[in-house]
């Protein structure tokens, strides 16, 4: 089980070289991630984008493009769609978002004709490294799905489950976060929650626990767990943390990002293959980490 960036690039690095294909490769903190990715043997890389640039950046940094193959597309959308259809078509196995905006980038993802649907829902999955706490949490969804339903709930479950399960983590356990950790009919997350862990016993979910609701002190501390009597396994012991809305995702990520020592990847699943999803402003740390996870997650399909 992976409890650190370090054990997960550890297990990318066993994996089978993976390929990533980078939209709009023109950044600075994209082409120093995916040459670290390639020095440490976790993926290399098609780049697409407006090569000049590509090749100005490249030699500032030092990259040797050597052995990257590089596809001239200055044109942003239509980038954008080259790199999706690379990953369609099998030439890829990762994508990659480089610099553009994330509306453009998503418009790609989801064309009919070389997109990478599914029929899944898709949802996006981050994974927090968090300094005084002893392995990975996985917060689901702080970026894609803004007022999930109930059924809603299901799937983004039972995709950052994958997302565990890839990263080696069996069983992993599953809160549904609340404010507050009784049902309350007139708070609709608390209700929710109830309702998930009443499928989870009546045997709706695989290779996981839910319990909740659980506000997030009971959901990852054991001695706060203990303090109010809470004793399911899951309470102080989670690893998924489901979050009731994008509000509270988004807000509690970007409090820890800004004001904690903490390590963070990302990843957009539900699609054909992963969808490396950071913010343009991300370092390079973070672009590298989030290509780990996803050499990951690509190695348990296809390895």
């Amino acid at each position: 089980m992976s409890k650190s960036f370090e054990e997960l690039i550890s297990k990318a690095n066993q994996k089978t070289l993976k390929k990533v294909s980078v939209s709009n490769a023109q950044d600075e903190p994209v082409l120093q991630a995916v040459k670290a990715a390639k020095e440490q043997n976790i993926a290399t890389a098609i780049l697409v984008g407006d090569e000049a640039k590509i090749r100005e950046i490249a030699a500032s940094i030092d990259m040797d493009l050597t052995d990257f193959e590089i596809i001239n597309e200055p044109d942003t959308e239509a980038a954008a769609l080259k790199a999706v259809e690379l990953v369609h078509n099998g030439k890829a196995d990762i994508l990659l978002k480089g610099l553009l905006e994330t509306k453009t980038f998503l418009k790609s993802v989801l064309n009919k004709e070389v997109g990478l649907r599914t029929g899944k829902m898709l949802s996006h999955v981050c994974v927090f490294e968090i300094e005084g706490i002893n392995r990975l949490l996985f917060f689901t969804d702080v970026a894609f799905n803004t007022y999930p339903t109930l059924a809603d709930k299901v799937n983004i479950i039972n995709n950052a489950v994958e997302v565990a399960h890839a990263c080696g983590i069996e069983c992993p356990k599953v809160a549904p976060l609340c404010a507050v950790e009784t049902v309350n009919p007139k708070m609709q997350p608390t209700v929710d929650a109830d309702n998930l862990t009443k499928m989870y016993e009546g045997g709706d979910f695989k290779g996981c626990q839910i319990y909740g609701p659980l506000s997030m002190d009971l959901a990852i501390d054991p001695e706060a767990a203990v303090h109010k009597g809470v004793t399911n396994p899951v309470a102080g012991h989670a690893d998924i943390l489901l979050f009731p809305n994008i509000d509270a995702g988004n807000i509690t990520y970007k409090i820890l990002v800004r004001t904690a020592k903490v390590k963070i990847g990302n990843v957009l699943v539900g699609t054909s293959a992963p969808v490396v999803l950071t913010s343009r402003s991300d370092d390079f740390e973070t672009k590298l980490n989030s290509i780990a996870l996803a050499t990951v997650i690509a190695g348990s399909i296809t390895d």
